[in-house]
């Protein structure tokens, strides 16, 4: 008689036998095909993947001063697993660095949630961007230290104490940056500020490769295959500036000891001739393992040094903003050239005032730009906004008026080739139908003189004189001449028309002409060449800020330039005479002895802030 009981259980324990061999083979597939963590221990305990790091791009000016090169540096990577009898007393020592500092950093590195990517199999950045005299000790005893290898690499060097907003900085990635981009791994660098970060992909370079292969304790046998998956690495592109170093330079002389901003542009080109943003730092600063003090000190600096004002700073145009009135006056056939309004001490109608300076009046627009009339440029507007034969509500004469001033560019980003550009404010019909509900001319009559609700970026009133200076258009403003083996971006070569004939810039040029001949740009006014110019005086809650527009020479002009100094006054204090030895320098190329006198004494000339808020 058959025992079914036997029976039955010699299934069942076939049956956990089965079920027992296929679930090994099913995690042992897992593993091999699908669990990237066991491949990565596998090929770890095989192969060294040696990363080489190409030479990052070094920066030129435009006429080939070095600016920005490389030196070496190294990396200390470890690898936890690997780690044996370390005297981590003498590798504090080695590296100069405490047993307090050591434990920190091993903590941070096995931290997943500062550092997402940590595996106790694969390389993790110990210590960063030790120069070459420095690592030479830890060389030497390098063989002591089990799990710890070194990566080559190079660290930025400026050549210059100048043009720190426009070369910004290099500086480890975040966690973001690795995530938003494949190239990145944790401790790599990236260009965090100014060219450095918005030529980053053509600065960088490739990463290479050495595949070497390691033997069961782990030591390195050589190249795996005699170097057939090796890549060598591709070195970053170098980049020509349109800067010129030598009047970058002069500029951040003059502004010593002020804030604000120059800006110099070649009109033809859009390049950018200088960039000043005062106050400013030394570039050296953020060198190396300093930079993150550095940065921290700066931040908290009331003065703001590391705000480039000359792209990220906003600020009423004042009378600079004249020129783009008459310009649209006259193509909307509000003036014509004889047009002549009155000026008594500024504009005064319907209860509402305007100051102004003492001049004859009443005067067409030339002279109006001349003396820069307030009272001429409000009783444009006020007839332009008025005007209901011409446009049936404000609102529609308002959009016309705003049109223009984007045709000039502002209002917008001008698309400079750095970061943290601003727009400035052009006010538009909507904004005063939500803020003002019911309103007229009257109310809003301070933008005609560049006041009100109007600010401006100094690249935009920079731009503003290309474009006058090239009777009526400009070409984008950027800062980069040349990449190598590369080309510009053509957003950056585009030519942007405005919306005003070239006959009517040819009036606000003799206009401004007239403003350096014997008008309230005198003091620019040389024998060398035509300088066209206007002043801005600019109120403010504190005393006025201090501002020059204006190109040279007046035919064929090579250079169009912005100055801004904040609370410096009226514009022919220190607008004029500082846009005027800019212009010397760039288009000379050197001050007489006379002019090198007066850059000495605005150089020592430095304005009181007293506690600086913004």
């Amino acid at each position: 008689m058959k025992n079914h009981l036997y029976e039955y259980r010699k299934f069942v324990l076939g049956g956990i036998a089965l079920v027992i061999v296929v679930s090994y083979i099913v995690r042992l597939a897992f593993l091999q095909l699908s669990d990237g963590e066991y491949k990565t221990r596998a090929d770890n305990n095989a192969f060294f993947n040696n990363v080489i790091f190409p030479a990052r791009g070094v920066i030129y000016d435009r006429n080939g001063e070095l600016l920005v090169y490389n030196q070496p540096a190294y990396d200390i990577m470890v690898v936890m697993r690997e780690i044996q009898n370390l005297d981590t007393l003498d590798f504090c020592h080695t590296l100069g660095i405490t047993q307090a500092m050591f434990d920190q950093r091993m903590e941070t590195i096995k931290d997943k949630n500062k550092n997402p990517g940590y595996s106790t199999y694969t390389q993790q950045l110990f210590m960063g961007q030790i120069p070459a005299e420095e690592f030479s000790i830890f060389q030497e005893k390098l063989f002591r230290f089990h799990g710890f290898y070194v990566r080559e690499r190079t660290i930025r060097r400026y050549a210059t104490d100048n043009c720190a907003h426009i070369l910004g900085d290099v500086a480890e990635v975040s966690q973001k940056e690795v995530d938003n981009d494949d190239y990145y791994d944790p401790g790599d660098y990236i260009g965090k500020q100014g060219v450095e970060r918005s030529y980053e992909p053509e600065l960088r370079g490739i990463k290479g490769v050495e595949v070497l292969l390691r033997d069961a304790r782990g030591r390195i046998q050589g190249h795996y295959r005699n170097g057939a998956l090796d890549r060598k690495p591709i070195p970053g592109k170098n980049l020509t500036l349109s800067i010129d170093a030598k009047l970058q330079a002069l500029g951040e002389r003059l502004m010593e000891g002020k804030m604000g901003a120059i800006v110099a542009i070649e009109p033809k080109t859009g390049e950018i001739l200088c960039m000043v943003s005062a106050p400013s730092y030394d570039p050296h600063r953020m060198e190396g393992k300093q930079r993150g003090a550095q940065m921290m000190e700066m931040q908290h600096d009331p003065m703001k040094p590391m705000l480039n004002r000359a792209i990220s700073g906003t600020y009423p145009p004042g009378s600079t903003f004249k020129t783009s009135q008459g310009l649209t006056f006259l193509q909307e056939g509000i003036i014509t050239s004889s047009t002549a309004y009155p000026c008594s001490r500024g504009f005064r109608f319907g209860g509402m005032k305007v100051g102004c300076h003492g001049h004859g009046a009443p005067l067409p627009l030339i002279p109006a730009i001349a003396t820069s009339c307030n009272g001429y440029f409000c009783w444009g507007l006020y007839h332009m906004l008025s005007n209901r034969t011409k446009y049936p509500t404000i609102q529609e004469a308002m959009t016309t008026w705003k049109n223009y001033m984007v045709s000039m560019g502002f209002g917008y980003k001008l698309g400079v080739d750095l970061p943290g550009e601003a727009r400035g404010m052009i006010p538009n019909s909507d904004y005063y139908d939500r803020r003002l509900g019911k309103w007229n001319a009257l109310g809003v009559i301070s933008i005609a003189i560049g006041q009100g609700e109007v600010t401006l970026t100094p690249l935009q009133i920079a731009n503003l004189g290309a474009t006058i200076a090239n009777r009526g258009y400009y070409v984008t403003p950027h800062i980069v001449k040349d990449v190598e083996g590369g080309k510009l971006a053509d957003s950056l070569l585009v030519k942007h028309k405005t919306k005003v004939d070239k006959q009517y810039y040819e009036m606000v040029v003799e206009g401004m002409r007239k403003a350096v001949l014997g008008g309230t740009c005198r003091s620019a006014n040389t024998s060398m060449y035509e300088v066209c110019g206007k002043t801005g005086t600019a109120q403010n809650r504190g005393k006025d800020h201090s501002a020059f527009m204006g190109f040279a020479p007046k035919d064929n002009p090579k250079i169009a330039i912005a100055v801004y100094v904040e609370n410096g006054g009226f514009g022919a204090h220190y607008g004029v005479p500082i846009g005027a030895l800019m212009m010397e320098q760039y288009i000379n190329g050197e001050l007489s002895p006379g002019s090198e006198a007066k850059a000495a004494a605005f150089q020592s000339r430095h304005i009181s802030y007293g506690t600086y808020e913004r």
